[in-house]
């Protein structure tokens, strides 16, 4: 397993919210040891000329090999968060996301491959068991907006 620490800089990223059944498609965050710290919705940074847009686009192609249409204006939020001792700083453009009819309809678990070649396992997580399950939903604030109703367009 790769230990992954923050960027010591900002880091301006992408994020869309899958839904299923009232499930909310997320990927595994494993601390150093390999403990299940939380999960994450699938996304990536914004790389210099692309719109947030393109980006969503970008990484569901790279990372499911899947077409997504989206679905909502941006949630943004501000991040700044603590991983193993370190700091990270991130602004997020977030919303929801549709995938083509019939993609994934038979799986539960979805394996794919980050960028650096680290295999990561996502799945459809009910955000309001997350906390009692002692799983954190990533990026901080995020859960928040979901309780008061946003999201889940798709």
């Amino acid at each position: 397993m790769a230990i992954w620490r923050p960027h010591q800089n900002i880091r301006v990223k992408a994020l869309g919210l899958h839904w299923r059944a009232g499930g909310l498609l997320a990927a595994e965050v494993h601390d150093d040891s390999g403990a299940l710290k939380g999960v994450r919705p699938l996304g990536g940074t914004v790389e210099f000329g692309e719109t947030w847009q393109e980006t969503l686009h970008r990484e569901f192609r790279e990372e499911l090999d899947v077409d997504v249409v989206i679905q909502s204006g941006p949630l943004v939020l501000e991040n700044i968060y603590e991983h193993e001792g370190q700091t990270g700083h991130e602004i997020l453009f977030i919303s929801d996301v549709k995938f083509p009819s019939g993609a994934f309809v038979d799986q539960d678990v979805i394996e794919f491959s980050e960028d650096n070649g680290q295999i990561c396992t996502a799945r459809w997580f009910a955000p309001e068991d997350l906390k009692s399950r002692g799983i954190a939903l990533f990026p901080d604030g995020l859960s928040g907006y979901l309780r008061s109703g946003w999201g889940q367009s798709g």
